[in-house]
């Protein structure tokens, strides 16, 4: 597969022209799917360049007419999708359910924003002026690049294609490398669905064939990143000299709050289905669990029962809920956050070491409770299947222990009291709040945190003005 797509470039599938190969690994298997001549720089540059070219018509084509460019992207994709499933598991590792209902996520942010694409309304402003009248506009950013992280390989791609198209920019993505072929079969869809030549292109490689060109160049108007908190600092300092907007999402650590009046039934449903949905490799899933101390037993022994009860296995075996890891490195890091939270007086109730299953990067799903804030499963993000449970008595000094992080991208808590609801939406320090919900991520809503963990918004009517600028145009006539 990887051989007859690789680099896209204007609008064709090329090879790369780098020095390397990148090697893609099955992670549930630790062998390798297949091999990617990697972008040199000079691809990169081509591929700016071709974007630039692109960017003066595609900003002018009709709004109309891009809204169905993008439904028909939207419908090549729908048919697709059992094999687009198959290579998101194989790649990331997830079990195929988990990969197919990814890829009609992403098929929904191509609906939704080929709708948006027809809803960029300006508005008119009485002027001071005598037979004056004042225009605010929203045009096009002009050439976006776009980075996106190997956990989601197929929705992040999506979130930022989408809305930079819909609006009128011109793009650049590179992928993460290690799942590389999902992105490539998006593009193939934009290439059967007839984007003209140049509007989005597909560069996979190293970050200094890759990333460095294009932060470096004045041509970027707009950068927009899915990664790490770490990556986002960097790319914050590499973007001053030429002063490119940013959108980031970066990292998570949410909080999840169980009050003594939750369905704990519910909660724990809800929050064992999602806290190892892709092994935990989640970036909104819930990390630090407070619960109430008159119903914290129960709930660290009902997760622990649901936890242990997971079928973890290949993600294309029939059954399997939660995979592997997505590469060693992931697996050396779970397991230093287990061995500091046993050296800190966590008490493991279940899971907390490797499974030897196939060759492959697995991790129990593991519950750790009686845990203080200051181990690294608390403090940190742990990007693993792993759940931190601690316990509350007052709920003042709550909010100062679950708002004492750097990150803040989501937030969640149970409770059926309507005073607590309105309390937590408004005393959670975080850019997205579920209340009874863990349901955040969604084409029609804005996806984005604040603090440590980014700036700027992904879906919803206000992830398409971040690739816009606001024109005012006093006209006096």
């Amino acid at each position: 597969m990887y051989d007859n797509f690789g680099q896209f470039i204007n609008g064709e599938w090329c090879t790369g022209r780098g020095t390397e190969r990148i090697t893609v690994i099955d992670p549930g298997k630790g062998c390798e799917l297949g091999q990617i001549k990697a972008a040199s720089a000079v691809d990169t540059l081509v591929a700016l360049d071709c974007a630039d070219r692109a960017f003066p018509g595609w900003k002018n084509t009709p709004a109309w007419q891009r809204a169905d460019l993008l439904q028909a992207v939207a419908r090549a994709m729908v048919a697709i999708t059992q094999e687009a499933a198959v290579m998101v598991s194989k790649e990331s590792g997830k079990p195929l359910a988990q990969a197919k209902r990814e890829w009609e996520l992403s098929v929904d942010q191509f609906i939704w924003h080929a709708e948006e694409a027809r809803r960029i309304y300006g508005r008119i402003v009485e002027s001071r002026v005598p037979a004056g009248r004042c225009e605010v506009l929203h045009e096009p950013i002009g050439v976006v690049a776009a980075f996106t992280a190997w956990n989601f390989p197929v929705v992040l791609v999506a979130r930022k294609l989408a809305p930079a198209l819909a609006a009128g920019c011109t793009v650049v993505l590179r992928p993460s490398s290690e799942v590389p072929g999902s992105a490539m079969l998006i593009f193939e869809c934009l290439r059967q669905a007839g984007l003209p030549a140049g509007v989005a292109n597909l560069v996979v490689g190293p970050t200094a064939t890759t990333y460095g060109p294009l932060m470096s160049s004045p041509t970027v108007r707009k950068v927009s990143l899915t990664g790490s908190t770490q990556i986002g600092r960097q790319m914050i300092r590499d973007s001053a000299s030429t002063i490119k907007r940013l959108s980031m999402e970066l990292g998570g650590n949410a909080p999840v709050v169980i009050f003594n009046d939750a369905d704990i039934d519910k909660a724990l449903d809800l929050s064992v289905a999602t806290k190892f949905a892709n092994s935990g490799q989640v970036c909104v899933t819930g990390d630090r669990f407070y619960v109430h101390e008159h119903c914290y037993q129960a709930f660290v022994e009902g997760f622990a029962r649901r936890a242990s009860q997971l079928n973890v296995g290949y993600g294309l075996d029939e059954g399997t809920t939660m995979g592997p890891l997505i590469n060693m490195k992931r697996l050396h890091a779970i397991e230093d956050i287990v061995t500091d939270a046993r050296a800190k007086g966590g008490r493991v109730v279940t899971g907390g070491h490797r499974l030897e299953l196939g060759g492959g990067y697995f991790y129990a799903p593991t519950v750790i409770a009686d845990l203080p804030d200051d181990a690294l499963a608390m403090a940190e993000e742990n990007f693993g299947p792993i759940a931190a449970i601690t316990s509350f008595s007052d709920s003042e000094a709550l909010w100062d222990r679950v708002n004492n992080s750097n990150f803040a991208l989501s937030a969640y808590a149970f409770t059926r009291d309507p005073a607590r609801i309105r309390e937590a939406v408004s005393r959670f320090e975080s850019g997205m709040v579920g209340i009874n919900s863990y349901a955040l991520a969604a084409a029609e809503v804005p996806f984005g945190g604040i603090k440590a963990s980014g700036m700027g918004r992904e879906g919803g009517s206000e992830g398409i003005h971040d690739y816009m600028n606001t024109k005012l145009a006093q006209i006096v006539v």
